[in-house]
């Protein structure tokens, strides 16, 4: 396997082979895609703000005693992680009413709830990665029973950790979307990335949103409220 050989390229990331058969490359990109790829376009500088802001947050919630994929950063826009196979199943923890749930269940944005929602959803694009249950998941042989609980347990704690973190930084984690993967010797890793892509990041005193709904809803200053993540992070104000 070649050192540079391109495996995959999504919307956000491309992921390239190492001399190390248990190691790739990921390399963040500055697209921007929403409502399933039917928006696209880019926001400069998110791939190295994302390539940080993730690997902070790997590297919090692995001294949290979370297993992960992420191994270091390379560049600003590149980090090294395990080569895991990924589960076609997205796990997303909602803390309050905000994006699709809101909307399906007609619960007004910022509703607080009284416990974390868990929610599976299958990765498949082109069905627009569908609400799905344990039932479906057992049924299409996307994970093992075991996983599936692991893939709970995993995001509730990493709710636990992360919203406590961003309180102290003036955030409410309102929702986010995590991904697993499997390493060669069958263990389950977080994986894929944890970013304002991925999460709901509200300013505590203002609910201003500072993520990629500012994005997909033309909100602007994009570029400024995922700047605003890393500062918040203790990051410099430029990168």
């Amino acid at each position: 396997m070649s050192r540079e050989e391109l495996l995959y390229e999504g919307k956000a990331k491309k992921i390239f082979s190492t001399e190390d058969p248990d190691q790739v490359r990921v390399e963040y990109k500055d697209d921007a895609t929403a409502f399933n790829g039917e928006k696209q376009g880019q926001i400069p500088g998110k791939g190295e703000l994302n390539n940080r802001i993730s690997a902070f947050f790997f590297e919090y919630l692995g001294r949290k005693g979370i297993p992960h994929h992420f191994l270091g950063t390379l560049s600003p826009r590149e980090q090294l992680v395990k080569h895991v196979t990924i589960l076609p199943v997205e796990v997303v923890v909602r803390n309050r009413a905000a994006g699709s749930l809101a909307s399906r269940l007609g619960l007004e944005e910022g509703r607080v709830f009284t416990r974390p929602v868990v929610e599976f959803y299958l990765k498949d694009d082109e069905l627009g990665d569908p609400l799905i249950n344990e039932d479906h998941i057992a049924l299409l042989q996307l994970a093992t029973g075991e996983q599936v609980t692991g893939m709970r347990e995993t995001a509730l704690r990493v709710n636990e950790h992360l919203s406590a973190l961003m309180a102290e930084k003036g955030i409410i984690l309102v929702d986010f979307k995590l991904e697993f993967g499997v390493n060669g010797g069958g263990e389950l890793l977080l994986a894929d990335e944890i970013s304002p892509d991925t999460c709901r990041f509200w300013d505590r005193e203002t609910d201003e949103k500072l993520d990629k709904d500012r994005f997909r809803r033309d909100l602007g200053h994009v570029e400024e409220a995922y700047r605003e993540i890393w500062h918040r992070l203790g990051g410099e104000a430029h990168v």
